[in-house]
């Protein structure tokens, strides 16, 4: 049996390589444009900034060298709460939320109660403010002197943080449960799961993987909320850059804390628009 000789390698006409210069060009120009009006706009802004009337002062209260080298030893070491916070704070809303969500998509006559309290934790949890259930949990449980229960305001303030995220996370859950289409249930029944089985390996696992988006940016807001542990006393980064600009007379402790959660949040933010592409992506790819 012969074996047929390969033929020619493909390659690009004249005119699809035209096609790609052409589209390298605007390309180019794109970034161009994008650079110099981006670079413009930062120009002028700090112009306007420095030829202000007040710009001495505000430079020297909110931007002072010195300052800023004084203060962030004292602002990093306080800060470093504010993280172990959110790293406390973020498995815990994770695991309730998700209860919160199972309990609420129950639809057993028996399971009424259980639906009842998942709505009404749901309800209350988000119409509380999140800086009032702080003020409230930090400084009202421990004023009661349960036995048995701690009275350190750190651990209540954080405990508030998890009731109140835990509720719009629950609701995140929720959606991307009920985002589920009917036949894969259907499925899985045909297969002979059971539903807390299907719930389990087929209905969770999905939902949990279309809902990581929104997840991410609720927790992008959780990092910057661990600041409200400051108002019940807690020394976290903003106590100690309030404390040191009523000291020394001098804001720039709060911008060099404002850096902080900066650096820790945008990160994150920029990881949460890659995934949301990528999602968006996979989607397009599957519908085609």
């Amino acid at each position: 049996m012969t074996i047929p000789a390969p033929g020619p390698a493909w390659a690009p006409s004249d005119r699809e390589l035209e096609r790609q210069d052409v589209r390298r060009r605007l390309r180019r120009r794109s970034l161009l444009v994008a650079g110099a009006s981006t670079s413009a706009f930062f120009v002028l802004l700090g112009v306007g900034l420095v030829l202000s009337p007040g710009w001495e002062k505000v430079r020297e209260t909110f931007f002072s060298w010195s300052a800023a080298q004084d203060s962030f030893p004292l602002m990093l070491d306080a800060f470093w709460l504010n993280v172990r916070i959110f790293l406390v704070a973020e498995p815990a809303i994770l695991v309730l939320a998700l209860l919160v969500a199972v309990m609420r998509g129950t639809r057993s006559a028996w399971l009424a109660p259980v639906r009842i309290v998942a709505v009404a934790f749901t309800d209350i949890m988000r119409g509380i403010p999140t800086l009032l259930l702080v003020v409230l949990l930090g400084f009202g449980v421990p004023a009661l002197q349960l036995q048995g229960l701690t009275t350190d305001r750190l651990v209540w303030a954080t405990v508030a943080l998890i009731l109140s995220y835990s509720a719009y996370v629950a609701e995140v859950f929720r959606a991307g449960i009920e985002s589920i289409h009917p036949s894969q249930i259907a499925s899985a029944r045909a297969l002979g799961l059971g539903p807390v089985r299907t719930l389990r390996h087929v209905v969770v696992p999905q939902a949990v993987r279309r809902v990581v988006p929104p997840l991410l940016n609720d927790f992008i807001s959780l990092q910057k909320d661990t600041a409200l542990v400051s108002l019940v006393g807690v020394y976290d980064g903003v106590f100690a850059a309030r404390d040191y600009a009523s000291y020394n007379f001098n804001y720039t402790s709060l911008v060099v804390v404002a850096l902080f959660f900066i650096v820790l949040t945008v990160p994150l933010a920029r990881f949460t628009d890659w995934l949301q592409r990528r999602v968006m992506e996979r989607e397009r790819a599957g519908s085609l």
